[in-house]
C-alpha cells in the first residue's frame, strides 16, 4: 500500500510508523504506565514483554500485507501517541476497526479525535473501505467523547470482547460507514455537522455493563 501520508490539520498529523520510533514510543509508554495500563491490551496465555522494537516490526508486515496501518499521532512535530488501523477486511466486508493511546501530558489537546477524523477519512478514500469501527470499554470516558465529538453511531455492546487489564471486558461499539461522511469525517465536525446524539448508549446497554468496581 503507498498512502498519502502524512495527514495533518493544524499542529495535529499522523504518519506511518518508523523503526526509529521505537525508543521514544517505548519510553512513553513506561512513563505513562499509571495512564494507559487500565486501556492496555493484554494476553490472556500470561505476560508479554514490552518490545517495541519487535511490536513495530510486526506491525510493519501487517502493513506491507495489507492487514493493518500503523500510525504516529503528533502536535507540531513531536511523537504524542499511537493509532493502528487493524484488522482490515476486503472484499464484501471491507471494513477495519481503530485502536489509539496518548500519552497523559498530550491530553485535552483534541489530537485523538483529530487523528481519529484522519485515519478514518484516509481508509475510506484511499483504502475504499466501508465501514469503520471503534470499541471502547464502559468506563473509558475519555474515548466515549472522542465518538461522541466525532458522530460515531453507536451499534450495540459486546461481552467481553478483548483482553484488556489482565482480563475480558465489555466493550461498546460505534461505527461509521462512508456513506455517513460523504465530505470527510474531519470536515463533518470541524463544520459543527457532527449529530451529537449519534454516539447515545441506551439505559440497557448502561446497566448491562455497569463499569467494574
Amino acid at each position: 500500500m503507498e498512502l498519502s501520508l502524512p495527514r495533518e490539520h493544524g499542529p495535529i498529523s499522523i504518519r506511518l510508523i518508523k523503526s526509529r520510533d521505537s525508543r521514544v514510543l517505548q519510553q512513553a509508554l513506561l512513563d505513562n504506565r499509571g495512564w494507559l495500563e487500565q486501556w492496555e491490551a493484554t494476553s490472556p496465555d500470561g505476560v508479554v514483554s514490552l518490545d517495541m522494537r519487535l511490536g513495530i516490526r510486526r506491525l510493519l508486515q501487517q502493513y506491507r500485507d495489507g492487514l493493518g496501518v500503523p500510525l504516529v499521532m503528533e502536535y507540531d512535530g513531536e511523537v504524542a501517541g499511537q493509532l493502528n488501523v487493524w484488522g482490515i477486511a476486503r472484499g464484501s466486508l471491507a471494513s477495519a476497526t481503530i485502536g489509539y493511546w496518548v500519552s497523559e501530558s498530550f491530553a485535552g489537546l483534541g489530537i485523538t479525535p483529530t487523528a481519529v477524523a484522519l485515519a478514518t477519512d484516509l481508509c475510506f478514500t484511499e483504502l475504499r473501505l466501508h465501514r469503520m469501527e471503534i470499541c471502547i470499554r464502559p468506563e473509558n470516558a475519555a474515548s466515549l467523547r472522542v465518538v461522541e465529538k466525532l458522530g460515531f453511531r453507536y451499534e450495540g455492546l459486546r461481552r467481553r470482547y478483548i483482553h484488556i487489564d489482565g482480563d475480558w471486558r465489555d466493550h461498546y461499539a460505534f461505527a461509521l460507514t462512508r456513506e455517513d461522511v460523504p465530505y470527510g469525517v474531519l470536515e463533518r465536525w470541524v463544520s459543527g455537522q457532527a449529530p451529537r446524539d449519534a454516539a447515545n448508549i441506551p439505559l440497557a446497554d448502561r446497566n448491562a455493563a455497569a463499569p467494574e468496581s
